[in-house]
């Protein structure tokens, strides 16, 4: 999930695919409610570069946070993409 540098720091990290996504959540039997396209792996790509190795210790907790984002009975339809869209126009990349 990050490369690391020669020193063996984390400098970037590798976005996880879709399939990526989809194997980890199956290899924790971990279903979604309330997925709607991609909404689910814009979750896991956040809470990867967000809390991996903080409040997120390894992969099933990365599937159980991405459960907990999209199926949040407190949120709405497509959550994780109005989350997306007002990151970008809060850092000065509005889609246009």
């Amino acid at each position: 999930m990050y490369k690391t540098d020669t020193n063996g720091r984390k400098n970037y990290i590798i976005p996880l695919t879709k399939s990526a996504v989809d194997d980890i959540m199956k290899r924790y039997n971990i279903k979604l409610q309330n997925q709607i396209g991609y909404d689910y792996i814009f979750a896991a790509n956040m809470a990867m570069a967000d809390y991996m190795g903080s409040s997120i210790e390894d992969e099933r907790h990365l599937a159980l946070f991405v459960k907990d984002y999209v199926d949040d009975p407190d949120g709405y339809p497509e959550l994780p993409f109005t989350r997306f869209y007002a990151d970008c126009v809060g850092t000065g990349n509005p889609i246009v």
